[in-house]
């Protein structure tokens, strides 16, 4: 099974998020793009569902940002890829239709790992992949300077 980038842009942006120092500031999406390389757009369509889903909290507007709206503890890896993943179904039986489908036991097969890859997901927290965070940090550029642009 293969996370859509979307989701894995999203796993990314939390993580950041998570690892950060406390700061009064709030996230900006031009941050985000300037550390991921990633299309602004794109960062702006994750960041908007993930405060709708209550991952983030969201302030519109020229002041506005963005910031965990929970503890890295409070979310669940298995809820976050259920939440942001279109489809879980690892394949399309119907387009184009496969004349096996009202025979085939692989559909079945298939939905079985795909319940065990989510009891997997299930098990763990943002906190739980973030707990190496001074490594994390590390591997991160230093935007200080650009991030002082960007205000």
């Amino acid at each position: 099974m293969q996370l859509t980038r979307y989701t894995d842009f999203g796993i990314r942006i939390l993580m950041y998020l998570a690892v950060q120092p406390e700061r009064e500031n709030l996230f900006r999406i031009a941050e985000v793009t300037s550390v991921f390389d990633l299309s602004s757009n794109h960062v702006a369509k994750i960041v908007h569902q993930l405060g709708r889903l209550g991952y983030l909290h969201t302030i519109r507007g020229k002041s506005g940002g963005f910031k965990l709206a929970k503890t890295a503890s409070e979310l669940n890896l298995g809820q976050l890829v259920r939440d942001l993943e279109h489809s879980l179904a690892p394949i399309d039986c119907e387009s184009p239709y496969c004349r096996f489908t009202p025979i085939c036991k692989l559909r079945g097969v298939l939905a079985q790992a795909v319940s065990a890859y989510l009891a997997v997901l299930d098990q763990y927290t943002l906190a739980d992949i973030v707990a190496n965070k001074d490594d994390l940090l590390a591997s991160l550029p230093d935007l200080s300077i650009s991030v002082l642009q960007l205000d």
